[in-house]
């Protein structure tokens, strides 16, 4: 069987299906629709219609937001003076759109106004001393932070030691000692009263925007709505609303660089969700900041020449392909590394590499977390030993925690529970290992390692149609804290399956319950294949209903998220080829010939065991690891005896013979005749140094002679002495076919017969019909 990646966790507890039908006739929806409302805590026709309806709520008072009221006049005071006011951003698309709002705001109420998005390599993140003392030095009278400032305290305080105030906005976690700023805008300010705390940085700049401009600017929310799915808050609340309004001003955007970044991106306008922003627009936007200066961003959000706006979104979509290059090309080699022995024995990932480029650092340890499910830093070490980069991690584990007891062993350090980023010098590198070591041990991570994943139920794939998905279309957007319904489907069968992309690491798949078929896309699954293949009719998934348009022609479609197949499984990998790739799968490695198990021992990893098909004892020690069949046995009934005596759950066939003999075939008795005349025609033949010479004359194959003298020896027609052969004359008469070795031949071949020639199916059948294979 293929195990599942995480944990499926179906909602819980099982909802009143009463209640079921009476909150979709309230609010006029499906009773599907009404199941996941209430799953999702939204039990009453009051909160549903708020739910839905989100566009039609109205948006929080700015002014209830702690030190609004004092940062609009501040900010007011600034532009009656004619100071000069710098916005100071973030690189990342939130700390993009955050500028281009405070910007465009403070440019419409007349301030002279700049903007400065630190350089993620240069200046690092947030409030940058030396950045600061070149702006005041420009002319700066006002700094407005906007996505961060609230952990700058060094910077801000002497800042305004100088007397130069700054209004700081953020939305990140308050630290317990706040900078001594002119003014704090927050919404979860502990001595604020705003009534969302969830807002991100393009939020929190849009209230401001709000307040100064004393009215709602809805040609803003389009950069808000960017903003806030970008970042990854809760699209729950005022987000919710926000969002929503967004995507309708995005949809029918006035702006330029959104344009051409929308149609650089390849996405339809009319078709723009939180998803079309999450996947398409803000990784574009962060690529800026991962490769350079995300300065240029802000300019492409805000300029109004639509030639400008079109180079800047080429060349940002430019650096998107050059990020998942290098994404790509890292997350290949670190993967490697995570698959070595050392750190396949390991709980926690530390891979390291040179001349990676530390923009993608993080990117690369999500991808590990994902393939590997452990906690992973990827670190980039340059010439003076310093390794620098990010850590991903999953629920079970803190990583933050791991590494701050060892936090002076570093050269710099931070983040949070699921992510952080780190500087060590190489010589601390086996510490920073133990630390992560020793909290997976003290925190038993064996046990809860595996990611769980939330399941809103199972959906009939007779239901998995246009039409549901259209239902389900008022809980959107969807995002944190709203995940879009999240189904298990259990097709009756998997009728298609094909591994897609240049490097064949996706699956498209064609479910099917008899009646209906659906296709299905599984992006980095390719391995699952085989396992597939082997036991179509065992296959469970979970997924995202989606829908796929193809030469003008709309279907339903499941986007995959994770899968599993039960029962037995006979993978069918036959090859005439051994390469060391294919023992890198940890499971019992079964040999028939022990030369090729010598020859082939070092492939393993220590997670791997290579056994004799013999060696019974060794036999009866495995337990439910997974089984390769590495060569093609001399008899049926030896792999017959293998797999009766193993508690197989998934077998993989590799069946390797080197030479052929069922395409060699059995010789015929003119070959035997003769072979019969030569051998009482010549005497003292060397058959260690002349059987080339032999063969060549009798026109035969040398293995085929080989086996020809070794059947006339066993049936008395020759004598070997030493190497040296002669036919017998007179000898006793004998039926060849009695000889140990024709029977054995005949038996080899009727083995590859049925292993190395039939039809895959037939194989499969074969294989699961044989005593120990449970159906």
């Amino acid at each position: 069987m293929l195990a599942a990646k995480k944990h499926w966790v179906q909602p819980t507890p099982t909802v009143d299906e009463t209640a079921v039908t009476a909150l979709a006739e309230a609010v006029s929806v499906t009773p599907l629709v009404a199941r996941l409302l209430i799953t999702r805590g939204i039990t009453t026709p009051a909160t549903a219609k708020i739910f839905l309806q989100a566009d039609q709520q109205p948006l929080n008072d700015p002014l209830q937001m702690h030190d609004m009221q004092k940062a609009i006049d501040r900010i007011q005071d600034a532009i009656v003076a004619g100071d000069q006011i710098t916005v100071y951003g973030d690189y990342d698309a939130d700390g993009l759109t955050s500028t281009s709002i405070m910007v465009e705001t403070l440019d419409q109420v007349g301030a002279q106004v700049n903007y400065y998005i630190p350089d993620r390599f240069k200046d690092g993140y947030g409030p940058n001393q030396a950045a600061f003392d070149h702006l005041i030095e420009a002319g700066t009278k006002l700094f407005v932070t906007v996505d961060n400032g609230v952990a700058g305290n060094d910077v801000i305080n002497a800042v305004q030691e100088r007397g130069i105030d700054v209004v700081v906005t953020d939305h990140h976690e308050l630290p317990a000692e706040l900078p001594d700023a002119y003014a704090i805008v927050h919404p979860r300010h502990p001595e604020g009263h705003y009534p969302f705390g969830e807002l991100s940085g393009a939020g929190v700049a849009f209230k401001v925007a709000t307040a100064l401009l004393e009215e709602v600017p809805e040609e803003l929310l389009d950069l808000a709505a960017i903003g806030t799915v970008a970042d990854l808050v809760s699209l729950t609340g005022e987000n919710r609303t926000l969002v929503t309004l967004g995507l309708k001003v995005l949809q029918q955007t006035t702006r330029p660089g959104l344009s051409a970044l929308i149609k650089a991106a390849g996405l339809d306008n009319d078709q723009l969700d939180a998803t079309s922003i999450g996947f398409g627009i803000a990784p574009r936007l962060n690529a800026l900041g991962r490769l350079q200066s995300a300065q240029s961003g802000v300019e492409l959000l805000t300029t109004l020449d639509d030639e400008r706006a079109t180079s800047l979104a080429t060349t940002i979509n430019q650096l998107n392909d050059k990020r998942q290059g290098l994404v790509r090309d890292i997350a290949d080699s670190a993967l490697a590394q995570a698959q070595l022995p050392e750190n396949q024995a390991r709980q926690t990932l530390v891979i390291t590499g040179k001349d990676w480029h530390e923009g993608v650092l993080g990117i690369v340890a999500s991808r590990l977390v994902e393939a590997t499910g452990k906690p992973t830093l990827v670190l980039n070490e340059d010439a003076d030993g310093r390794l620098k980069g990010s850590g991903r991690s999953i629920d079970a584990y803190n990583l933050f925690a791991a590494i701050d007891s060892i936090r002076d062993d570093l050269v710099a350090f931070g983040g949070h529970h699921m992510a952080v980023g780190l500087t060590v010098m190489a010589d601390q590198l086996s510490t920073l290992k133990e630390a992560l070591e020793t909290a997976a041990t003290a925190n038993d991570l064996a046990a809860h390692a595996q990611a769980t994943l939330q399941v809103d139920g199972v959906l009939p794939l007779s239901e998995a149609t246009l039409e549901t998905l259209a239902a389900l279309q008022p809980l959107a957007p969807f995002g944190t804290d709203n995940p879009a319904p999240m189904f298990e489907i259990d097709p009756t069968e998997i009728t298609q399956v094909r591994a897609i992309g240049a490097d064949k690491q996706h699956l498209k798949l064609q479910l099917s319950d008899g009646t209906q078929n659906v296709d299905a896309i599984a992006f980095s699954m390719g391995t699952a294949a085989g396992a597939i293949e082997a036991s179509p009719t065992n296959v469970k998934v979970v997924g995202e209903l989606s829908a796929n348009t193809w030469n003008g022609q709309t279907k339903p479609q499941v986007m995959v998220k994770d899968l599993a197949v039960t029962g037995s499984q006979v993978i069918d990998a036959r090859t005439q080829h051994l390469t060391a790739h294919q023992f890198n799968q940890p499971g019992v490695y079964v040999f028939f010939h022990q030369n090729l198990m010598k020859r082939l021992t070092d492939y393993l990893n220590d997670h791997s065991q290579a056994v004799l098909a013999s060696d019974q004892a060794a036999l009866a020690a495995v337990t439910d690891q997974s089984v390769f069949i590495v060569d093609c046995p001399d008899t049926l009934a030896d792999l017959t005896d293998v797999l009766q005596q193993l508690p197989l759950n998934q077998v993989t066939l590799y069946l390797y013979r080197r030479e052929s003999l069922y395409l060699a075939g059995m010789p015929n008795r003119e070959q035997f005749g003769k072979l019969y005349k030569f051998t009482l025609a010549h005497h003292d033949v060397d058959i260690h140094h002349q059987l080339s010479l032999v063969a060549g004359h009798l026109h035969l194959q040398r293995n085929l002679l080989i086996f020809m003298i070794q059947v006339f020896f066993e049936v008395g027609f020759v004598k070997i002495n030493d190497g040296v052969m002669n036919g017998v004359s007179n000898p006793q008469k004998a039926d060849l076919h009695h000889a140990p070795s024709y029977q054995l031949r005949e038996q080899q071949i009727a083995a590859e017969e049925t292993l190395l020639y039939s039809k895959s199916a037939a194989l499969q059948t074969w294989v699961k019909n044989q005593a120990a294979v449970k159906n």
